[in-house]
């Protein structure tokens, strides 16, 4: 079990609890729910994945890089949606953001952690399945 994963998980869902209180002054209330909804699941997702820390075989870079992956994909997700709910940047979002634009530099700010945060997502799911696979299991 990875403890500060575990606590990182809860202290997600308490900052996304948070901020969807303040859902409804956003210029962009949509994507202020989606930030909530996905600050709460990265959340559920980091104590799933500290819970069961101990099954993945990695060496100790692997296993530091997994840890950073998974709280960068989970904090910055979540952050990447409040601020475009915040400064009205929904060129990333446009489902979430029903068509809304904002400036060119708070659109590059929040497209920008959005793109880095599948980079880190892929990473993180990419290490997570082969510290689980067969033969590590094996071993």
């Amino acid at each position: 079990m990875n403890k500060s994963l575990i606590r990182h998980g809860f202290i997600l869902i308490l900052l996304a609890l948070v901020s969807g209180l303040f859902v409804q002054a956003m210029p962009i209330p949509r994507l202020g729910v989606s930030a909530h909804t996905i600050g709460v699941l990265s959340g559920a997702l980091l104590i799933a994945i500290g819970a069961v820390w101990p099954m993945f075989v990695l060496s100790l870079r692997q296993r530091a890089v997994l840890y950073g992956a998974w709280l960068y994909a989970g904090y910055i997700n979540w952050l990447g949606c409040l601020l475009g709910a915040i400064f009205g940047a929904g060129k990333a979002t446009p489902v979430a953001a029903a068509g809304v634009v904002g400036s060119a530099a708070a659109e590059a700010l929040v497209g920008g952690l959005l793109l880095s945060v599948a980079v880190a997502s892929f990473v993180a799911i990419g290490l997570s399945i082969y510290g689980l696979r067969e033969r590590a299991a094996a071993a």
